[in-house]
């Protein structure tokens, strides 16, 4: 019998779309304001801007998802990682329906060899099954039973009970020492 490859989760917002970057950019181009990445760290999302719900209300308008810029290094260490798994985008979106079509165009634009098959819309991530998770949310993180790795997001700094990784170099090389 073939072995079959191991299986990993991961997340699109905040992992491989730098929605980071787009709440800024956002912020920038409506208010006129510059907010750093610097100035988020440690906030959560209800409070990471001035104007309380901003976020929620970004990720609710049409053209979010859409234009969100890829995340340093995804593209590449996604190529890598399906040398040796079975790689599938996870995302919890449901609760921005809206952002169903944009997100799927927007994988299917920057990463093209994706497989629909592969591409998982949900609203709880409690029912992924794989052996490892890359996901910026404790919540998902948390309640999973395979290997957890937390991407650095601004709204997770002060956790430290899964291990981080500050970009997908790390990703990469957490998982080769483990794999």
């Amino acid at each position: 019998m073939e072995n079959m490859k191991k299986t990993i989760a991961i997340d699109m917002d905040g992992v491989i779309a730098d929605v980071e970057a787009q709440f800024i950019s956002w912020y920038l181009r409506d208010y006129g304001i510059i907010i750093t990445r610097e100035d988020l760290q440690g906030r959560n999302e209800d409070n990471a801007f001035p104007e309380k719900g901003l976020i929620r209300k970004f990720a609710r308008t049409p053209g979010f998802f859409l234009s969100a810029p890829v995340m340093e290094g995804a593209v590449e260490a996604l190529k890598i990682l399906m040398e040796d798994f079975e790689v599938y985008i996870v995302s919890a979106a449901m609760e921005f329906p809206l952002s169903l079509s944009e997100k799927l165009t927007w994988l299917n634009t920057h990463f093209p060899f994706i497989s629909w098959k592969n591409i998982i819309f949900c609203g709880n991530k409690n029912i992924i099954n794989t052996d490892y998770m890359v996901d910026d949310h404790i919540k998902n993180l948390d309640n999973f039973k395979g290997k957890t790795i937390m991407f650095h997001a601004f709204h997770n700094v002060s956790y430290n009970h899964h291990t981080r990784a500050n970009n997908w170099n790390e990703v990469i090389s957490l998982i080769k020492q483990d794999f």
